[in-house]
């Protein structure tokens, strides 16, 4: 870590070299002719940025056992994403290297991270309550596919298991309704150190275990408990609920950024909510600055021309095939020795339908900041435009769960207008005397419905989330008329 923190960019150039070479007698590295290519300028130049549509028919020949398409060493494996941008399943190549070199060696890493920062630390003491995905692995033409969380744990070293609760045969049940207290009756006996999970679904969980054991403090469940590696949302909207549940000063949260794709970032520092860019996973970064993207003047920048405060999508070429593929995230760099950086959203999951640049950072610094003036708690939320018709001004229209809901309504959709304003000028300028947008409309959910509507959508459990933001009104329509 030492080494790519002092020299980023030499490393990163090594590691695009080295995956060229190894790639070059694959079908894309001959069509493109990776032998030639000596610098990140012939890549660029040569090599086209594609997304998962693009990628589809060649991950589709390799799934039913074709090899040496876009990585030369046969891929078992693919991670089935949730696909919360639209509702068709994705199949993500997962290589032997990057199992091992990426996903693997993250875990360790964090670790190291954790124990350098917290010498004094027990964790191996008791067992990791981790909550992966709630899909088997299913065999296909000798290729697997299931949940990235099924395959490592499907893969890891038989003494991992032991090191973890629920066991292999519980982690990998595919109905979450049967699994939920499966874990909550195997991991409430064990001595639990450590949590690992999304915020959303571990919070479910967590939920569970003090409903079946009468407590109301996970310390008198398990004493020992310390850290929660999370990831895979943010946290913020459930930072509150969990300090409710585990009420000690010195319990550590560590933030983690990974998917199906591949292990990005890690929190280095106790106490941060900055995440350090792990440059050496066989993972080749490339930004793309969020203000030019999907225009005409649309640029792509490597890493060495980043800079802090701006809003980047995320290209990647990976050790598993992947050849400047957009991920689909968007992250703002908020320091560049070393790269550090913050998950700020999706590049489908905002609203810019009247040149506002919604993005969730904003909608739940905004939310966060409401919730602690009008003394409410949110679950969950959803938003959508509302769209101009004749005369009538366009808004935003929020379906809100609350745990706690505010005692006036309409002071909570004042507080939230105006934190959203201070946060986002763009929004500001757009409301200045309701000159394109109304004031917010805001509906109450009832109790559990985004927990319904998952599961009507068979998206129950592990990774699969809630859609924040969306240019489209199909979630928002759909979650009203549920809302009965």
């Amino acid at each position: 870590m030492e080494l790519f923190i002092k020299y980023p960019h030499e490393v990163q150039f090594e590691l695009l070299k080295k995956l060229i070479s190894k790639a070059k007698n694959t079908e894309i590295g001959k069509k493109y002719d990776f032998a030639s290519i000596t610098s990140y300028e012939d890549f660029a130049a040569r090599v086209p940025v594609r997304q998962y549509e693009d990628y589809e028919a060649d991950i589709e020949r390799s799934r039913k056992g074709e090899s040496n398409i876009f990585w030369p060493t046969p891929i078992k494996w693919f991670a089935k994403s949730s696909g919360t941008t639209n509702a068709k399943s994705k199949f993500i190549p997962v290589s032997e290297d990057s199992l091992e070199k990426c996903h693997y060696a993250a875990g360790k890493d964090m670790l190291c991270m954790y124990l350098n920062n917290n010498p004094e630390s027990q964790m191996f003491s008791g067992k990791s309550l981790r909550l992966g995905g709630s899909k088997e692995l299913y065999c296909e033409n000798g290729t697997q596919y299931g949940d990235l969380s099924a395959i490592l744990i499907d893969n890891m070293p038989f003494w991992a298991e032991y090191s973890s609760t629920p066991g292999n045969e519980v982690s990998l049940m595919s109905n979450w309704e049967v699994k939920m207290p499966a874990i909550v009756k195997e991991s409430m006996k064990e001595k639990v150190t450590s949590l690992a999970g999304v915020p959303s679904w571990m919070l479910v969980l967590l939920n569970n275990v003090l409903e079946a054991s009468g407590k109301e403090s996970l310390f008198e469940v398990w004493p020992h408990l310390e850290v929660y590696f999370h990831g895979g949302v943010n946290f913020s909207p459930y930072a509150e609920q969990y300090r409710k549940i585990l009420p000690r000063d010195n319990f550590r949260y560590y933030e983690i950024y990974n998917a199906s794709e591949g292990f990005f970032a890690i929190q280095d520092q106790n106490n941060s909510k900055e995440l350090l860019l792990m440059l050496d996973y066989g993972i080749f970064y490339e930004f793309i600055p969020m203000d030019l993207y999907g225009t005409e003047n649309e640029k792509i920048i490597p890493l060495a021309e980043v800079e802090t405060g701006k809003n980047y999508a995320i290209l990647i070429t990976t050790n598993a095939g992947l050849w400047r593929y957009k991920i689909g995230d968007t992250v703002r760099f908020t320091s560049l020795k070393p790269y550090r950086i913050k998950v700020t959203g999706r590049t489908k999951h905002h609203i810019n339908v009247f040149g506002e640049e919604l993005i969730i950072e904003n909608a739940e610094e905004a939310l966060k900041k409401t919730s602690e003036i009008t003394g409410s708690e949110i679950v969950d939320y959803t938003a959508a435009p509302v769209f101009m018709e004749g005369k009538e001004k366009g808004a935003h229209e929020w379906i809100i769960e609350f745990k706690t809901p505010p005692q006036d309504f309409n002071l909570f959709t004042e507080t939230f207008d105006k934190a959203l304003q201070n946060i986002n000028s763009d929004y500001e300028a757009k409301r200045f005397n309701n000159m394109t947008l109304n004031k917010p409309k805001i509906h109450q959910a009832r109790e559990k419905l985004f927990y319904d509507w998952l599961k009507k959508n068979n998206k129950l459990g592990g990774q699969h989330k809630i859609p924040r933001l969306s240019n489209s009104r199909v979630y928002v329509e759909e979650l009203l008329g549920m809302n009965g």
